[in-house]
């Protein structure tokens, strides 16, 4: 392989930066504090049912792209269910939220003069729009920024996020749909969990008032996938022009199918409970990072940060949890800034006051022999 020697370069001065990647298996000895799966639908009977029933009836996969064969009746149902519950008229499926976001960015990009996203979009975003010219990013959260890189009396399109996935803040939203431009909500981290009936973004805004939003399956609701959620022209247009719908795989109806009983469940009584559950988990860990001096971020969401700064101290704060048994996100750069490398903790509704309180203890002593180790 004649780029051998350059792929070991580049590998070689990622493991100097502390920045070096491997895929680590979960261990199920582990208490889990470093998923997206806020409600603990991965788990539920009914979503699980959904699931094997799928499967029983459609098999495993749906065997081609939607437009030749692989569109079936619960991937319809899906698409109705959602327009239904979030107050838009249409849905299209994709097989991940990277994907949704990337290939419609593409699809839409052109129509537009000039597209402002938030400095801390995510890279499917980026991805989507960064091969055109006529795009700018502006401060994170930074409503008057934004406005500033508008064009006047033009086709603007201003690109966030409901809640960032490494902060755990949100986004100004009211505000941004304020602005003369079209607004595109990645609601990835809101679904599920924000507002008082677990529809996220579409409880605070319109369709009018945002006409596209990505809806993620693999967080708040637990299972897999992604859609983008629209006006019915909206919809019909990325059908014929979104390459990644048109020339992927459609999910397996099976899967569809467990996506509407995760739905059906936080959308229930049930749904308002475990999101109860859910914020006074996240209350009683902030209580108790408070009372013990440790340092996280201000914001309410499951996904709480404590900032580390250095990558290698962020790598030993990891490795000294996993030895007491925790398991947690340790996010570096280029995912983050430089210098603000970090722990990346997730609290789930399933998540037990025992639970927290064995967190609490490993960050304390982790705390602690990190800086012992610092002093030597």
């Amino acid at each position: 392989m004649h780029i051998a020697s350059q792929l070991s370069s580049q590998l070689d001065q990622l493991r100097q930066q502390h920045r070096y990647r491997t895929l680590t298996q979960r261990q199920s000895s582990h208490e889990q504090f470093g998923n997206n799966d806020y409600l603990g639908l991965s788990l539920h009977p009914k979503v699980k049912a959904a699931y094997a029933e799928g499967i029983q009836q459609f098999g495993t996969s749906s065997g081609a792209s939607p437009l030749v064969s692989g569109y079936q009746a619960p991937h319809a149902y899906l698409r109705e269910q959602l327009a239904m519950w979030l107050g838009r008229e249409d849905a299209l499926l994709f097989s991940s939220g990277f994907a949704a976001n990337q290939c419609v960015m593409q699809a839409l990009a052109p129509m537009y003069q000039r597209i402002v996203l938030d400095k801390l979009s995510h890279a499917s975003l980026i991805d989507g729009v960064r091969h055109f010219e006529h795009w700018k990013r502006f401060r994170h959260n930074d409503v008057t920024h934004a406005a500033q890189l508008l064009l006047p009396n033009e086709a603007n399109l201003l690109v966030t996020e409901s809640v960032f996935s490494m902060d755990g803040d949100s986004a100004p939203l009211t505000d941004f749909a304020q602005l003369q431009a079209d607004l595109w909500v990645d609601d990835a981290h809101g679904i599920g969990v924000v507002g008082n009936n677990g529809r996220g973004a579409a409880e605070q805004l319109s369709v009018t008032q945002a006409p596209l939003l990505t809806i993620t399956f693999g967080k708040g609701l637990g299972v897999m996938g992604a859609a983008i959620v629209g006006s019915s022209l909206l919809i019909d247009y990325l059908t014929n022009h979104a390459r990644e719908f048109i020339y992927s795989t459609a999910m397996p109806a099976a899967q569809a199918l467990a996506v509407s009983a995760a739905v059906d469940v936080v959308a229930s009584p049930e749904g308002a409970a475990l999101r109860q559950r859910l914020n006074d988990t996240i209350h009683y860990f902030r209580e108790c990072c408070r009372e013990h001096g440790l340092k996280i971020g201000d914001d309410h969401h499951a996904i709480q940060t404590l900032i580390v700064g250095d990558d290698a101290k962020a790598m030993a704060w990891g490795h000294a949890l996993m030895t007491h048994g925790i398991h947690c996100g340790v996010i570096r750069p280029p995912t983050v800034p430089n210098g603000s490398a970090r722990l990346r903790i997730t609290i789930a509704a399933t998540h037990s006051k025992a639970q927290i309180d064995n967190l609490i203890a490993a960050l304390i002593a982790t705390r602690e022999s990190v800086e012992r180790a610092e002093l030597t």
